[in-house]
């Protein structure tokens, strides 16, 4: 247990490595409790491979998931909130859920973080409103892209802010271009995909939740109209669409349809790693 001590102003807690924290008086964010969240029991000090390890474990743990859309529960993108979701109840969430709770942990530990918007270019021709979230993260040395909340062909760790270089991660490859201050993530090797479009024009929380609102409310929303569960590891990319479960592992990429409820729900637990309770009252 952390200890607290006693200033006469708010209570001061020493986390797990000795360095204080705020406490839960002070800040919805328990360190600790999310690092047990996302299996992390590495340093934490401000530096590129921290900020490394952590968007990795993030991503390995916490489902890319719309499960409260289609509920019709609603989505709330205060911290508190984002917490009991993300970390007590161990739900899983979109872009601006995962990336406002990974940026509330990388300026806990002292990371500088820069919360940007996003254009979705992946696989649509259609003009997409900015409806996604990503961060810009400096570290003492260097700056880099953290986005734990894309989901599907979406990073495993930071990327680098070293327009046109491409950035091997496991078995997946990416590179950052940038135009006129235009910058576009792309995924691929030699035939380079756009995954989405971006400016460094740091937003507001209202900013989130009104592309959030959008996003979780109109009818041409893809979290509005079916199942949409993520689950990504260096192996493998789990990709559960409706009922179309694809299982991407670089140059292999295999799909299959997942029609009986049975299943689906097995899926949904034991390999997306959902609640079984939620499942159950999808699926019911």
């Amino acid at each position: 247990m952390a200890a607290a001590r006693h200033t006469g102003a708010l209570p001061i807690v020493l986390s797990r490595t000795g360095a204080p924290a705020v406490t839960a008086a002070a800040s919805p964010l328990d360190l600790d409790r999310y690092l047990q969240r996302i299996d992390y029991r590495g340093a934490l000090q401000p530096t590129p491979q921290v900020l490394a390890d952590l968007h990795l474990a993030h991503v390995r743990h916490i489902p890319f998931e719309n499960l409260d859309v289609l509920l019709g529960r609603g989505i709330r993108l205060d911290l508190t909130s984002l917490f009991d979701k993300l970390v007590t109840a161990r739900r899983g969430g979109y872009c601006f859920e995962q990336n406002l709770l990974f940026a509330a942990v990388l300026e806990q530990l002292s990371f500088r973080v820069r919360r940007l918007a996003a254009r979705v270019t992946y696989r649509t021709q259609r003009v997409l409103p900015r409806t996604h979230m990503l961060l810009r993260v400096e570290t003492d040395d260097a700056a880099w892209l953290a986005d734990v909340g894309f989901g599907a062909a979406g990073p495993l760790r930071p990327l680098a802010f070293a327009p046109g270089a491409a950035q091997v991660q496991y078995l997946w490859q990416y590179r950052l271009v940038e135009l006129d201050g235009l910058w576009r993530l792309q995924i691929g090797e030699g035939d380079w995909a756009d995954l989405y479009q971006f400016t460094l024009q740091e937003q507001a929380l209202a900013d989130y939740e009104m592309a959030s609102y959008y996003v979780s409310t109109h009818p041409e929303s893809r979290f509005v109209q079916g199942l949409i569960a993520h689950r990504l590891a260096p192996e493998r990319r789990l990709i559960l669409i409706g009922n179309e479960l694809t299982e991407d592992r670089g140059a292999q990429v295999g799909a299959r349809r997942v029609d009986d409820s049975a299943s689906l729900a097995a899926l949904l637990v034991d390999d997306i790693g959902l609640p079984a309770a939620d499942v159950a009252e999808l699926i019911d």
